[in-house]
């Protein structure tokens, strides 16, 4: 069986995403570990816990995910797969918590960056709280380790999972929006020339998409302490 860590929470966009995956690769048995963070889930990959590792990497509106950057240049792991899958945003409160009473809104950086047009026009003066993952916020809620008047921004499969009720639909401020994932195996290492130590840690990022060189299966990645370098 197949053990594929998700950066998410039970509910995610990163289980709706390695649904997706599996079901597009034809893996017909394998088990999520909902291990919340990317670096959780590269970690996990390096000491070989999981077989597979999916993550978020950009998202056609809120850009880069720079959680997810920032794990990838401390881990050495080849690229499998680049996929999108599209992204819904819900607003869900506790049972009977009315629009009046909601002060603080929750959810992970790239959702409210995702939704930074609503929240501004519907929600100009409230306070905006980052948390590690959308379906986490939701579920935080549910258990009351958030306000009972916050409101989180998370997919709409999380309001009958926890318990919660949907406030509003389809928050997010484009009509089709994407996030692109990535899904990773472990690489053994073949190490690039470092530069001189006087040279600042920079992070070099090349993107190639498939549609561009579609006779190209894999994007290998190398990381490390002085950058990110990328080598088909």
């Amino acid at each position: 069986m197949t053990k594929i860590g998700i950066s998410g929470a039970q509910g995610s966009f990163s289980e709706e995403a390695a649904n997706c995956y599996c079901q597009k690769s034809n893996i017909a048995e394998y088990k999520l570990a909902y291990l919340v963070s990317v670096e959780n889930v590269l970690s996990a990959l390096n000491k070989k816990e999981i077989n597979l590792g999916i993550f978020p990497i950009e998202n056609s509106n809120g850009g880069i995910v720079v959680e997810s950057v920032y794990a990838m240049s401390r881990h050495i792991f080849e690229i499998k797969e680049l996929f999108e899958i599209p992204v819904i945003h819900c607003l869900l409160v506790k049972p009977g918590v009315k629009k009046e009473e909601i002060k603080n809104i929750a959810s992970h950086d790239q959702a409210l960056k995702q939704c930074k047009m609503y929240l501004r026009r519907t929600w100009a003066e409230m306070h905006l709280q980052e948390t590690e993952d959308t379906a986490k916020a939701a579920k935080d809620l549910s258990k009351g380790e958030l306000s009972q008047n916050t409101a989180v921004l998370a997919p709409e499969s999380c309001a009958k999972l926890y318990g919660l009720e949907i406030l509003e639909k389809s928050v997010q401020d484009l009509k089709f929006n994407f996030t692109s994932f990535l899904a990773v195996k472990k690489l053994i290492p073949r190490y690039c020339k470092l530069p001189p130590k006087r040279v600042k840690p920079v992070i070099w990022f090349t993107w190639v998409r498939k549609q561009t060189l579609p006779e190209q299966k894999r994007l290998q990645i190398e990381m490390n302490s002085a950058g990110l370098f990328t080598r088909l």
